[in-house]
């Protein structure tokens, strides 16, 4: 793997996930990784802004998983969150949260878009996704905590948005998706599970490594450099 810094950009603690971010971040520098995004869903936040863990030779970005069925709101909340964020993903699961996703160039990954019999990308939501610069999130707790005709679903639906992402050049992200520490995984074994559902080995590398580092670099610019096209809606302390 060389010198590649590798980066676990879907990690949920307490109180959405069931360990606190100081294990898991311990645990993910063991395995080997630069650094991970707490990205706790939206409804289910600390009451006060979490104080990050400093770890030596390991980085804690402020992340942030929007849950809202109403495309309106949804898009306010991008608003609200999006200056405070490194990490800015949209839960999907439906075909009008998945499009307001990603025909919004302020939301980083969507994620979880599949739904009824659907993978949630058709070829109009991945132009988009192409067009605005949002990943589609390749999770993996999904897949290893199912069974039979339920794995069978996830593993058809990840093919099916992976040949949509070759075809219009959409960038992906390969996370853990980890509510606790039982359910991280070291970059290698998520290289090697990415195999399951199609994905090269390069194609997994740089949704592990050079996406993410792409992520940050645009989303923490340098100083006295605004973002184009963000609007301010309030201040948080959650971020």
């Amino acid at each position: 793997m060389g010198k590649l810094k590798f980066y676990d950009f879907c990690v949920h603690a307490v109180p959405d996930g069931d360990n606190s971010v100081e294990e898991l971040a311990s645990l993910a520098r063991h395995f080997g990784y630069a650094g991970f995004a707490l990205t706790n869903h939206s409804d289910k936040l600390p009451q006060k802004k979490p104080a990050l863990p400093s770890l030596e030779g390991f980085e804690i970005f402020r992340g942030i998983e929007l849950v809202e069925e109403n495309p309106s709101k949804l898009h306010g909340l991008v608003g609200k969150f999006r200056k405070n964020a490194d990490v800015l993903i949209v839960h999907g699961g439906s075909e009008k949260v998945n499009r307001a996703a990603v025909e919004n160039s302020s939301v980083d990954i969507l994620n979880h878009p599949s739904f009824d019999k659907s993978s949630g990308i058709n070829q109009v939501l991945a132009k988009a996704a192409a067009d605005n610069d949002v990943a589609i999130g390749l999770n993996m707790r999904p897949l290893l905590h199912s069974r039979g005709s339920r794995r069978i679903r996830l593993l058809t639906d990840l093919r099916a948005n992976l040949d949509l992402a070759r075809k219009y050049d959409v960038q992906l992200v390969l996370s853990s998706d980890a509510m606790s520490c039982y359910d991280l995984r070291s970059p290698r074994e998520l290289l090697a599970l990415a195999e399951l559902f199609g994905l090269e080995e390069s194609e997994a590398v740089d949704a592990l490594s050079t996406v993410p580092e792409r992520i940050l670099a645009r989303n923490r610019p340098s100083p006295g450099n605004v973002r184009a096209g963000v609007e301010v809606v309030e201040e948080v302390d959650f971020l």
